[in-house]
């Protein structure tokens, strides 16, 4: 990039020390010719360097060099601007750092045609974007095929945004492992009011990102070392690929895969378990802009899979009410990624029987127990693909951290009549306290008859100290009851730790007692 100022001083070059700059020039001389030449010298590249030309007749030098020593001088100059400005210019090439396409409504609203665009980051540019060429790797020493190398694609883009995910799930992802991380920007064809041109453009997409892969192969990548993660629209675009691959790919992550004209096709027009070796996918809004059925070996459903905590329950809460459960599955994964804490998951055939505690075994799974959800579900990739498809769920937090902490509640009374009602509990550590309200359903309470239930807790207390027990009916126009507790006995389902129990204690309804808890015993009932 060259810029033609009037210069009366060119500032001296501190990146091309080579060059002889900072001569002075009298006011007189500053009607001559300047060209101060700024090679990359915006925001593209931080190599700049700046020398002055000059033509015409010179005046007289402030420095005091003589004619002669500025004339050598000013040929030097012009011969090391053209040795020397080709090499700065592929400098600042390679330093060059691509940002996601950025659109705006009115680019969605007149619509947009498909351009698929790689961008490349690696531990060696974490923050700094590659554009990658569909034709020729030769050109990106970076791109090292040998490592594992994960594709990450997003949706449906209907205001033309960038995803405000990319740049975190790029750092956390490139956290934990040594690989290529391309960023499949599609905008230009996501970026479209027009869902339906959105969904035609999946196809074309994955024709293009198909022979890229191919070419990856022809240079000694192994596929079965290729993971794709879709958002949406892009986890069926990442089936595609991964049939046209005849399901060679190492695997595919599905975050809440898109919904609307997906839903009941046959497997070849939407992502199936088939499309890669393994198969994970999230759902987190099957009930409106997400996928019900199940669709990998491993299938997890938060929170049911619909209406995620803290999301807006009414559409008067503007765009959020439609995209925020939808949107969840991304930061879902996030904190996977960072290790935040572990969100263990249960096979179960509906969420209500889950709610309830009658899914708890994970005797299916061997000596690792249930899986955990999220990035690091691959430890149960061998068992998953003898199971074949696995369907599983797990409760969540507003925010996060996200996971919760579970506890099976085991509640025996000596009450002559029937109860019915919900149960809160506290825990109480030292300067923290965790709650767990279970109000799925009213629980049915008998005499002499043991009640399970399902306790998730907002955080993990470490030592419980106290128990504070809440009993509720949910009904204020009754008389008011009270539940005659003979036994109740809490066991944290992750730590291997003798549970806690309490033994004849009475709850009057709507009000809390707290207790000093001990450990059961083997005897006790």
């Amino acid at each position: 990039m060259f810029c033609f100022l009037d210069f009366v001083q060119c500032h001296q070059c501190k990146h091309l020390p080579l060059l002889p700059a900072g001569l002075k020039y009298s006011a007189r001389e500053a009607t001559s010719q300047r060209v101060c030449v700024f090679a990359c010298a915006s925001s593209i590249c931080s190599t700049s360097a700046c020398w002055t030309l000059m033509t015409g007749e010179r005046g007289e030098q402030s420095s005091g060099h003589s004619g002669e020593d500025h004339l050598q001088s000013m040929f030097l100059w012009q011969y090391l601007t053209l040795l020397l400005l080709p090499i700065t210019v592929q400098i600042c090439k390679a330093q060059r750092c691509e940002e996601f396409t950025d659109l705006d409504l009115s680019h969605a609203i007149i619509g947009t045609s498909l351009k698929l665009r790689l961008l490349l980051y690696t531990r060696h540019n974490a923050t700094c974007g590659t554009l990658v060429s569909h034709s020729d790797l030769s050109k990106h020493p970076q791109f090292n095929v040998s490592r594992p190398t994960t594709f990450v694609i997003h949706g449906f883009r209907p205001t033309g945004s960038p995803p405000a995910w990319i740049q975190n799930l790029t750092k956390l992802l490139l956290a934990r492992a040594d690989h290529n991380v391309i960023m499949v920007d599609w905008n230009h064809g996501a970026a479209n009011v027009n869902y339906f041109k959105a969904v035609e453009n999946t196809r074309k997409a994955a024709e293009n990102l198909t022979a890229f892969v191919e070419m990856m192969k022809e240079r000694g990548a192994s596929l079965g070392s290729v993971h794709m993660i879709g958002v949406s629209l892009g986890a069926h675009l990442s089936g595609f690929v991964g049939a046209n691959m005849n399901g060679s790919i190492g695997r595919i992550t599905a975050l809440d895969p898109a919904g609307p004209q997906f839903t009941g096709s046959s497997p070849e027009n939407r992502l199936d378990p088939s499309d890669a070796q393994f198969v994970d996918v999230l759902h987190t809004d099957m009930d409106a802009l997400g996928f019900r059925e199940p669709l990998g070996h491993i299938d997890f459903y938060p929170n049911g899979g619909a209406d995620q905590p803290g999301c807006p329950k009414t559409v008067f809460s503007g765009g959020a009410y439609f995209k925020c459960d939808h949107q969840r599955s991304v930061w879902l994964l996030l904190d996977s990624l960072n290790r935040t804490c572990a969100s263990r998951v249960y096979p179960c055939s509906s969420y209500k029987d889950f709610l309830s505690g009658d899914c708890l075994s994970c005797d299916r799974f061997g000596a690792a127990g249930c899986p955990v959800f999220g990035y690091d579900v691959t430890e149960w990739k061998d068992v998953l693909l003898r199971l074949g498809q696995t369907k599983t769920f797990f409760t969540t937090n507003a925010k996060s951290p996200f996971c919760m902490t579970g506890y099976r509640v085991e509640v025996m009374v000596w009450n002559k009549e029937l109860r019915f009602g919900y149960i809160t509990i506290k825990l109480h550590g030292k300067g923290e306290e965790a709650v767990a309200t279970i109000d799925h359903k009213a629980a049915e309470f008998k005499k002499y008859s043991e009640t399970r239930l399902l306790a998730q807790f907002d955080r993990d207390i470490q030592s419980v100290k106290k128990v504070s027990l809440k009993f509720s009916t949910g009904n204020p126009l009754k008389a008011k009851q009270k539940l005659s507790v003979l036994r109740i006995r809490l066991t944290h389902l992750e730590r291997k730790e003798r549970p806690l129990c309490r033994y004849d204690v009475v709850l009057q309804q709507n009000d809390e007692v707290t207790f000093k808890p001990i450990p059961c015993e083997d005897s006790n009932f």
